[in-house]
């Protein structure tokens, strides 16, 4: 474990002086990303630092580039004296507060270089200041998502603090991060829409998918669709699946019925292990979608094997294990044990991994290599951490599922028949279709499949996940059942996933009117007319949208909305059951109308004027949020009940001066005021 090391700035010195310090201090006396770290190189690699499930081979590298080159091939760097900061600020946070998404925290240091460059003096840290940092928000919120934004913009806050705190600038900072977090709120117009669709795959990929599943022969085909398959049995992070072991299946006998069938799972995020049931319909797909990936991949368990076994020993296929034992070797019988192309592509391997080529005495122009060289350049080539995959489960190479010959899925390069690697994220991304645009085939491309516009179809592994947690929002599946099927710890999570369309809302509402999951007023009206209960469900509930504490479902073609922000007392809001959010605010909605009637009940009894109307209100508030509480603890209404009061009993103004006695019954005035009320209904 890496030391940790606190900066204390000095109170006598000034922010340029402490700033020198604390570049020092992260340089010379840290060992986050470990004690031999080249500090002076302006690229770090630091994937064992950084320890993100499911990236296979991939390296984790920090490159502190500049924001307007960060995109490019060979982009330029930070400016110093920032450089330095960047680099003992990201090394220094990372033993503090330590974070996967380190690239956010980068980020945000680009953005405010960038700002200081754009005052025309060299990007000094120290003259950082609130301005500075506005400057650096709007980049942000240029150049990322708004999600990405909120993000970066958070770090950006962050890092105000931290200058504030050491006195690293030369002007206190007390910043706030002025990017929103985007919310899911809204669900109508156009930026709902885009929302939606860029979160969830397309109807036709979701039509593709199994149709490749069914025709899909290439090891690179058969586990990237196999891998979709699982996705969508489950909303499972790709992490998780990507580090399942092989013997992953669980199975339950069920008196009367089939056997149960579920996963084994490490969730990602925090929650227990745990054992995922699959719904039946998909059990069958799920089960077949292992024996075609364990299928694929048992060769390169196989070497595994080998390796673990025989940890200083070069793995040989079949066909060349004759060549164990020998000293040299001809480049074509390299080529055969590699399994790349041919003798050229043998000596274009030898020269990027160091190994000799000869010519020998009585053997022509042809050239040979030593047997132990390429031995140890191959065993060299194993994975870091061989044999253990996840350190956190202890899973093995050897014992996982998805794992497999080095580039073997591919296609630009050879397949190594001696080496072995896990399967990336990445990988799977671009099997379906994430990185067409660059040259890269997908299963949907390869099998004929494309967007009724002639797009290419693109899907990101994600978007499963999305896509199950909307079609269970839309199925009226409790928010704690959503959160422990999709391994999460806090069912607040659920929300960013949720992007069920006004149209599905709305259709649940009429369905909980036409049958028998409505609770209120609309609940007995079905059962006194004479047509059939859809057809009703659809002349009473019009429209829908969301609210604070439920839904409306006011028709506003009819009529403007009377009560704005008073939705408690109006009869068009309806609550659902087991949406925990909502919940959660209905309550302390009622503790605040309790407190508010308190103080109402409190100035009615001192006299003040006007305040016998609020008391009325209050008490009004407090009795319809504690009927629609009641409702939410009765246990015999069950979750996913759609549920609206009764329209209330608001005291008539006229009712009020009556009782006080203000007015005698044969005064003039009562009687007109009798005829307005008459003439109004109340």
């Amino acid at each position: 474990m890496a030391e940790i090391v606190l900066f204390t700035p000095k109170a006598e010195l000034d922010a340029a002086a402490n700033l020198r310090g604390f570049v020092d201090m992260c340089r010379s006396k840290l060992t986050v990303f470990g004690a031999n770290l080249p500090f002076q190189n302006d690229v770090w690699d630091v994937t064992d630092a950084v320890a993100t499930k499911g990236k296979g081979g991939k390296r984790e590298r920090i490159t502190f580039s500049n924001a307007a080159t960060v995109d490019q091939k060979s982009p330029e760097m930070m400016r110093e004296p920032f450089l330095s900061f960047a680099k003992a600020y990201v090394r220094y946070m990372h033993g503090m507060r330590p974070t996967k998404i380190i690239h956010n925290r980068v980020a945000a240091l680009r953005a405010i270089e960038a700002a200081l460059l754009e005052t025309g003096l060299p990007p000094d840290p120290v003259q950082i200041d609130s301005r500075i940092l506005n400057r650096a928000a709007q980049i942000v919120a240029d150049r990322f998502s708004d999600g990405a934004a909120y993000r970066v913009g958070g770090q950006i806050e962050m890092l105000g603090i931290f200058l504030s705190e050491n006195r690293l600038a030369a002007v206190p900072v007390r910043w706030r991060n002025p990017i929103k977090r985007p919310s899911s709120a809204v669900r109508v117009g156009k930026e709902f829409d885009e929302r939606r669709e860029e979160k969830m795959p397309s109807s036709t990929a979701l039509d593709a998918l199994p149709r490749i599943f069914r025709i899909a022969t290439e090891p690179a085909d058969v586990i990237t669709v196999s891998v979709a398959a699982i996705l969508l049995a489950s909303p499972d992070r790709i992490s998780e699946v990507l580090t399942l072991p092989e013997a992953c299946e669980v199975r339950e006998p069920r008196k009367g019925k089939e056997d149960a069938y579920g996963l084994r799972w490490w969730p990602a995020k925090g929650a227990e292990p745990m054992v995922k049931w699959l719904v039946p319909s998909m059990a069958s797909v799920v089960e077949e979608a292992l024996q075609k990936i364990r299928s694929a991949t048992a060769e390169a368990r196989g070497i595994a094997k080998w390796y673990e076994q025989h940890p200083d020993q070069l793995y040989l296929a079949a066909d060349v294990a004759d060549l164990r034992g020998r000293e040299w070797l001809s480049l074509t019988e390299l080529a055969q044990i590699l399994g790349i192309r041919d003798r050229v592509a043998a000596n274009a391997w030898c020269k990027t991994a160091g190994v000799a080529t000869e010519k020998l005495e009585g053997c022509g122009k042809k050239f040979y290599v030593r047997f132990r060289d390429v031995e140890s350049a191959v065993l060299g080539m194993l994975p870091r951490g061989f044999p253990v995959l996840d350190k956190v489960t202890g899973l093995k190479y050897s014992e996982a599922l998805l794992i497999v010959r080095r580039n073997e899925l591919g296609a630009r390069y050879g397949t190594y028949r001696c080496m072995i690697e896990a399967v990336g994220i990445g990988q799977i991304n671009t099997g379906l279709g994430s990185r067409i645009e660059h040259g890269h085939e997908s299963i949907f491309t390869r099998f004929g499949f494309a967007e009724p516009d002639g797009s290419h179809i693109a899907v990101t592994t994600h978007q499963f996940r999305h896509y199950l947690n909307t079609l269970a929002q839309a199925g009226g599946l409790s928010q704690l059942d959503i959160a422990k099927w999709s391994g999460r710890k806090d069912i607040r999570q659920n929300e960013a996933y949720d992007h069920v369309t006004p149209g599905q809302m709305l259709q649940k509402i009429r369905d909980a009117v036409g049958g028998d999951q409505m609770f209120g007023p609309l609940a007995e009206l079905p059962k006194k007319v004479l047509i059939r209960r859809d057809e009703f469900a659809r002349l009473v509930v019009p429209t829908a949208h969301t609210t604070d504490l439920g839904y409306c479902v006011h028709d506003y073609t009819a009529s403007p909305c009377q009560l704005h922000m008073d939705c408690i007392h109006c009869r068009d809001l309806v609550c659902v059951k087991g949406d925990t959010e909502k919940e959660t605010l209905l309550r302390r909605r009622l503790d605040e109308a309790k407190g508010l009637m308190e103080r109402a009940q409190t100035a009615t009894s001192e006299g003040y004027s006007g305040s016998d109307r609020w008391l009325d209100h209050h008490r009004t508030t407090v009795d319809r949020l504690a009927q629609l509480c009641s409702i939410m603890d009765d246990p015999r209404v069950p979750d996913g009940a759609v549920i609206q009061l009764a329209a209330p009993n608001m005291p008539s103004r006229i009712d009020r001066v009556t009782e006080r006695g203000q007015f005698q019954p044969e005064n003039e005035q009562v009687r007109l005021l009798a005829g307005v009320k008459a003439l109004l209904g109340e």
